[in-house]
C-alpha cells in the first residue's frame, strides 16, 4: 500500500485543551497513521468570532495508508469522541473542544462537498501557517504555488 502524507491542523479552546489535544494525537496515531512531524503548540486568539477563550493550535504530518475521505471521517469521529458537537454553521465559528482539519493530502486537490483540500482558507490564517511552517516550511501549496514560509511571511507583512 502506498504511504500518503496528510498534513493536519489541530486546535482547541474549550476544556482541558492540552489534554484534549494530546488525546487527539494518540487517537490519530491509533486510527489514522504514524505522526512523523509535530509542531510546537501555539497560543492564539480566536479569528473570525469573538471569544474570551484562547486557542492552542498545532500541525502534524501523518503517514497513512488511508484515503483522504477516510482520514476525514476518522478525524470527525475523533472530534465527536473528544466533545465536539458541531462544525461551523454557514461560516460562523464557535468555541470548540477540538478541531482537526486536513490542510494537505499529498499534493492532491480535492473538491468534494464534504472535503476541500488544500484547506481553502489556510493561506490567510496565522494559527495554521505558523505551526505548519515548523514542520513543512518549503512545502508548496498546489494551487497558490507558494511555500508555507512565503505564505506566512505574506500575512505577517
Amino acid at each position: 500500500m502506498p504511504i500518503n502524507k496528510a498534513y493536519l491542523a489541530l486546535g482547541s479552546n474549550l476544556g482541558l485543551r492540552e489534554e484534549i489535544l494530546e488525546q487527539a494525537l494518540q487517537l490519530i496515531e491509533q486510527r489514522i497513521g504514524t505522526i512523523v512531524k509535530q509542531s510546537p503548540w501555539y497560543h492564539t486568539q480566536p479569528e473570525g468570532f469573538a471569544s474570551d477563550q484562547e486557542f492552542i493550535n498545532g500541525a502534524i504530518l501523518v503517514h497513512t495508508t488511508l484515503t483522504a475521505m477516510q482520514v476525514l471521517r476518522i478525524s470527525q469521529q475523533i472530534e465527536k469522541e473528544l466533545g465536539r458537537t458541531q462544525k461551523s454553521q454557514n461560516g460562523i465559528h464557535t468555541d470548540r473542544t477540538i478541531d482537526i482539519d486536513i490542510l494537505y493530502y499529498n499534493k492532491e486537490q480535492i473538491n468534494d462537498p464534504d472535503l476541500v483540500v488544500p484547506h481553502p482558507r489556510m493561506h490567510q490564517r496565522y494559527f495554521v501557517l505558523a505551526p505548519l511552517c515548523d514542520i513543512a516550511p518549503t512545502f508548496k501549496h498546489p494551487i497558490i504555488g507558494q511555500s508555507t514560509q512565503s505564505m506566512l511571511e505574506a500575512i505577517l507583512t
